[in-house]
C-alpha cells in the first residue's frame, strides 16, 4: 500500500488554477473549463431569480477517481469487501430518504423533464442527496421548498414547540421520541415514534443479508463476529454488542464502519442518527506509527485547562487508531463535504467501556491537502507565514481532532439527573463538539511538543496550518457544524488579538504566541460549556461567535477558484 500523508514526509503540492479534476491513479491534477452557466427552466431556481449559479456551485467540489491499490488483498478479502459495498449502497438508499422521503420522486421528476440543464441538475442532486445544496446553507437548486430542519426524521410541519409539548403531556414517550433510532410521524392527531427497523426494513433486511454473507466468507474471527452482530443490529435497533465487537476488530486489513451514527442531519434537535458506511483498508505500518499517541489519552484528559470536575476519566482509554484508505462509502458519508477521519462509536456506554476508535482516511486527506489547503494558504496568510504550512500538521490535526472527541465531558449530571452533553445541547451539540475537537486537537499537539513527541521548533508550522484549516472549514458555511465550529474559533482568536489584517491585501499576520494562549482559552471555554450542559449559554455563545466578519468573508472570496471539497469516485467492485 502506498504511503500517504501520515508518513509525515509528504510534501505540500500547490495546485494553481480554477476548477480541478484529480486523477488518483496517475497522481495528476488538471484544470477544467468552468461548466456553462445554468439556464432558466421551469420548476427550479436559477441565477436570474436569486443570483444562485448552479454550475459555479457544482464546480466547487472536484471529482476525484480514487483507485486505491487493493492488489495485496486476498481473494477472500476482496469477496468480503464486495459484499460490504453492497451493504454500503443500501445505507445510501436509506440516507437519501432520511434527508427527504420525497427525494426519489423528485429525482425521477428531474430525470423525466425536458429542462436544458437536466444533466447538471441530476449531477447536483446525486452530489448532495437531494435538491438542496449542502455548501450553500441547503439552498434549493430545484424547486423552491426549503429543506426542513429536521430532515425526514419528523413530520415536515412539526415545530420544536409541538414536539416538546407532546413530551410534556406524554412523558412516557420521551425515551422513544428522543431515541437515535426512531422517526416521528403523525397518526391522526397524535405523534408516534416508529423504530428504524420497521421504517427502513425494505433496505435494512437486504443490507443485513449482505453482512451475513460477508461474515460467512471471512475467516477472521473478529470480523465475522462484528458483521454477524451488526446484521442483527439492523433488525433490532440494538447496537451496543455490535459496537463492542467493532472496537475489538483485529488481524484484518478490512476496517468497516456501517450503521446509524451521526446526528448532523437532524438540525431540529440533533437526536436522530443517519445511516452511513465507510469501507476502508488498513495500513498496519502507519497505524502502528500513529498508535503511540493514544497512550497519552489519559494524560491529555488530565492536562485539560479546566477544574477537575469537568474532566472525564470514566471513558475507556484503549482507543485504537487505524490509518486507512477508503475504497467505498455509503449514506451520510457520500454527499457534500467529505470526511477525512472519524471517531466512533458515539454511544457513551461503549466509550466508557472501551473508548472510541479513530479511523483516518489518508487518501481523502491527501487529496484535500493538495487541492485545497495548500493552495488556500497564499490567499489567507502573508507570504512569510503561508510558507510555514505543512502537510504533516494537517494530518496530525486530523488525528488529534479525532482523539479529542474522546476527551472532555460526555456523561454529565445536571440538576441531580445523569444525562449527556448531546442530550442537553440538542441541535447545538454538533457545532460545539466539532469546534471543540478542532481547537483541542491543536492544544494536544502542543502538549505532545512539550512531551518531546513532536519538535517544538515546528510550533509555528502547526499554528499556521491550523489557522488556514479554519478557513477551509468556514467555506462549508456556518449552517454546517464544522463551519460554525470553525467560525467561533476564528472569532475568539480575533477577540484575543491573535492576528492582524493588512488593510490593502486583506492577508493575515499571526501572532503565534497570542494564538497559542488563545487556543488554551478556547478549550477552557468550550469544555465548561459542555460540562455545564447549559443550552441557553451554548446558544448565546454560538449566536455571538459562530458567524463571519467582513474580513473572513473577503478572505473566503479570494479562494473562490479553489475547490471547496472533493467528490471521490470509488469502484463498485474489486
Amino acid at each position: 500500500m502506498s504511503k500517504r500523508i501520515l508518513g509525515l514526509a509528504a510534501a505540500a503540492i500547490v495546485v494553481a488554477g480554477a476548477y480541478y479534476y484529480y486523477n488518483e491513479q496517475q497522481k495528476t491534477c488538471c484544470t477544467q473549463e468552468p461548466a456553462p452557466e445554468a439556464t432558466a427552466g421551469p420548476g427550479h431556481m436559477t441565477a436570474k431569480e436569486d443570483a444562485y449559479n448552479l454550475a459555479a456551485q457544482r464546480a466547487k467540489i472536484a471529482r476525484i477517481d480514487m483507485n486505491t491499490d487493493t492488489s495485496f488483498l486476498s481473494d477472500e478479502e476482496k469477496a468480503v469487501v464486495n459484499k460490504l459495498i453492497v451493504a454500503a449502497n443500501y445505507m445510501s438508499d436509506i440516507y437519501l430518504r432520511q434527508r427527504s422521503e420525497h427525494n426519489p420522486e423528485i429525482r425521477a421528476e428531474i430525470a423525466s423533464s425536458s429542462l436544458p440543464d437536466k444533466d447538471l441538475l441530476l449531477d447536483m442532486f446525486d452530489l448532495h442527496f437531494g435538491p438542496w445544496d449542502t455548501l450553500d446553507e441547503a439552498h434549493p437548486f430545484y424547486g423552491d421548498k426549503e429543506m426542513p430542519a429536521g430532515a425526514a426524521f419528523y413530520p415536515e410541519d412539526m415545530s420544536k414547540e409541538e414536539f416538546n409539548a407532546w413530551l410534556e403531556a406524554h412523558p412516557e414517550d420521551r425515551e422513544a421520541f428522543t431515541s437515535l433510532y426512531t422517526v416521528i410521524r403523525r397518526d391522526g392527531d397524535k405523534l408516534v415514534a416508529i423504530p428504524y427497523r420497521e421504517h427502513y426494513r425494505e433496505w435494512l433486511e437486504p443490507a443485513a443479508q449482505a453482512l451475513r454473507e460477508a461474515a460467512e466468507i471471512t475467516s477472521n474471527a473478529s470480523l465475522k463476529d462484528f458483521l454477524s452482530k451488526r446484521a442483527e443490529s439492523f433488525l433490532t435497533d440494538e447496537y451496543f454488542e455490535s459496537e463492542i465487537a467493532w472496537m475489538d476488530l483485529e488481524g484484518t486489513p478490512i476496517e468497516v464502519a456501517i450503521g446509524p451514527y451521526e446526528v448532523y442531519t437532524d438540525g431540529l434537535f440533533g437526536y436522530k442518527a443517519a445511516y452511513e458506511a465507510f469501507i476502508t483498508i488498513k495500513d498496519p505500518e502507519e497505524s502502528a506509527a500513529v498508535a503511540r499517541y493514544k497512550n497519552y489519552l489519559r494524560d491529555m484528559e488530565a492536562n485539560l485547562p479546566v477544574d477537575e470536575t469537568y474532566k472525564n476519566f470514566k471513558r475507556g482509554f484503549a482507543s485504537p487508531i487505524a490509518a486507512t484508505e477508503q475504497i467505498h462509502g455509503g449514506g451520510d458519508n457520500v454527499p457534500g463535504v467529505q470526511t477525512i477521519a472519524f471517531n466512533l462509536p458515539n454511544d457513551e456506554r461503549v466509550r466508557e467501556a472501551k473508548g472510541a476508535k479513530k479511523v483516518l482516511l489518508n487518501n481523502v486527506l491527501e487529496a484535500k491537502f493538495k487541492l485545497i489547503l495548500a493552495p488556500m494558504a497564499e490567499h489567507i496568510l502573508v507570504p512569510a507565514q503561508a510558507e510555514k504550512l505543512m502537510a504533516k500538521y494537517m494530518a496530525l490535526e486530523t488525528l488529534f481532532h479525532e482523539l479529542s472527541h474522546s476527551l472532555g465531558p460526555g456523561t454529565i449530571t445536571k440538576d441531580g439527573v445523569e444525562t449527556t452533553v448531546n442530550a442537553e445541547l440538542k441541535e447545538l451539540y454538533s457545532a460545539v463538539e466539532e469546534g471543540k475537537a478542532d481547537v483541542m486537537g491543536v492544544y494536544n499537539i502542543l502538549f505532545m511538543m512539550e512531551k518531546g513527541e513532536l519538535p517544538k521548533v515546528e510550533r509555528d508550522n502547526l499554528l499556521a496550518s491550523y489557522f488556514v484549516g479554519i478557513f477551509r472549514a468556514m467555506r462549508f458555511g456556518t449552517d454546517e457544524a464544522h463551519g460554525k465550529g470553525a467560525a467561533f474559533q476564528y472569532a475568539k482568536l480575533q477577540e484575543a488579538g491573535a492576528f492582524t489584517i493588512d488593510a490593502e491585501s486583506g492577508l493575515y499576520t499571526l501572532d503565534f504566541d497570542r494564538l497559542e494562549t488563545s487556543v488554551t482559552d478556547i478549550v477552557r471555554t468550550v469544555v465548561i460549556l459542555q460540562g455545564d450542559g447549559d443550552y441557553a449559554a451554548a446558544k448565546n455563545f454560538l449566536d455571538t461567535y459562530g458567524k463571519l466578519d467582513d474580513a473572513a468573508k473577503a478572505a473566503i472570496k479570494r479562494t473562490a477558484n479553489i475547490p471547496v471539497d472533493v467528490q471521490p469516485v470509488y469502484p463498485e467492485k474489486l
